[in-house]
């Protein structure tokens, strides 16, 4: 039996890091399958990044 993982970031918010990181236009061609592990592990890492940030300037 098939489970699909939910998403915890959002569509809007992986686009704009892809973008950031320079990969987008696989994306756009391939689908997020087609993308390298290494590339989705840096998209993590910024997403963290700026969670982080964001919860800085909230104290």
């Amino acid at each position: 039996m098939s489970r699909r993982r939910r998403s915890v970031m959002s569509e809007n918010l992986k686009v704009e890091l892809a973008k950031d990181l320079g990969f987008y236009d696989t994306v756009q061609q391939e689908g997020w399958g087609g993308i390298k592990a290494k590339d989705a592990g840096n998209m993590v890492k910024r997403a963290i990044e700026l969670a982080e940030k964001a919860a800085s300037k909230q104290q």
